[in-house]
C-alpha cells in the first residue's frame, strides 16, 4: 500500500511538494500542507502520515490543532523540538496576520468594537492575559496595554497602577479586557469582584469604566451589554 511508502517513493505528481508548485496550495490537503512544513515522518511512517495522525487527534478541526502547545507535539513520535516549533511558528505567523487584516478601529463606540479590536490578540491563547484600554471623551483609543500574563485563571489586578496610568494618560475611560483559555465567556466570582473594586476605584478619580469584556475563543462577554456595571 501506498501508505507504507516513503514520499520519495510516491507518483511525483502525488508528493505534496511537486504538487503544491504543479497545482497551487489550494489543490492539497491539510495534511499535505502540514507534511511540508514538517518535512518528514517518523520510522514507518511518512510526514503525510503523521500529520494526519496529528490532525486526527484535534478532531480534524484546525481551530483546535492551532492551540496545541509544544508539549502537545512532542507527544508525537517523529514530532522533535524543531518540528513542534515549525508548526507553532505557522498558527503564530497566522494570528499575527489575522491581527494586521483586521480594520483599524480608533473608536470604540460599542462593546463589539472592543471585542473585535482584541479578540485577534486573546482569542486562542492557552494561558489568561488582562489588558486595559484608555479612552479619550470622545471614546477615541488612546492606548491599549498588556496588566498581566501567565496562568489559566483568574489574575489579581493591580487597580491602583491602573488608575495611575489611566490619569497620566488623561483618559476619561477604561474598558478592561481579558480572556478564559476554558472557553467558557461566563465571568466568575474573581471577575466580578476586579470589576466593582476597578469600577469603584475609577469613579473616585472621575474616570468611567465602561466595559470588561471577556474573551472566549470566538465568543466574548460584556459586563456592560448585561447590565452589570
Amino acid at each position: 500500500m501506498r501508505k507504507n511508502l516513503t514520499i520519495s517513493n510516491w507518483e511525483e505528481s502525488e508528493r505534496p511538494r511537486e504538487k503544491f508548485l504543479a497545482k497551487g496550495a489550494e489543490n492539497l490537503s491539510i495534511a499535505e500542507l502540514i507534511a511540508i512544513v514538517i518535512r518528514s515522518g517518523s520510522k514507518g511512517e511518512n510526514a503525510v502520515d503523521l500529520a494526519r495522525r496529528i490532525l486526527n487527534s484535534a478532531g480534524n478541526n484546525l481551530n483546535v490543532l492551532r492551540k496545541f502547545t509544544f508539549e502537545d507535539y512532542r507527544k508525537f513520535a517523529g514530532m522533535g523540538e524543531g518540528k513542534a516549533l515549525a508548526m507553532m511558528a505557522l498558527f503564530e505567523i497566522s494570528k499575527r496576520m489575522a491581527v494586521e487584516q483586521a480594520p483599524p478601529i480608533t473608536q470604540i463606540y460599542s462593546s463589539d468594537s472592543a471585542a473585535k479590536l482584541m479578540s485577534p490578540l486573546l482569542k486562542d491563547l492557552s494561558h489568561e492575559e488582562c489588558w486595559i484600554l484608555y479612552l479619550n471623551r470622545g471614546n477615541k483609543m488612546i492606548a491599549k496595554e498588556k496588566l498581566t500574563s501567565g496562568g489559566t485563571s483568574s489574575t489579581v489586578l493591580d487597580i491602583k497602577m491602573i488608575i495611575k496610568k489611566a490619569m497620566a494618560n488623561l483618559s476619561n475611560s477604561i474598558i478592561l479586557v481579558h480572556n478564559h483559555p476554558s472557553g467558557s465567556k461566563m465571568p466568575g466570582d474573581q471577575d466580578k469582584l476586579q470589576t466593582r473594586r476597578l469600577k469603584t476605584a475609577a469613579e473616585m478619580c472621575d474616570i468611567s469604566l465602561l466595559d470588561h469584556i471577556i474573551i472566549a475563543g470566538d465568543h466574548y462577554y460584556s459586563f456592560a451589554d448585561d447590565g452589570c456595571l
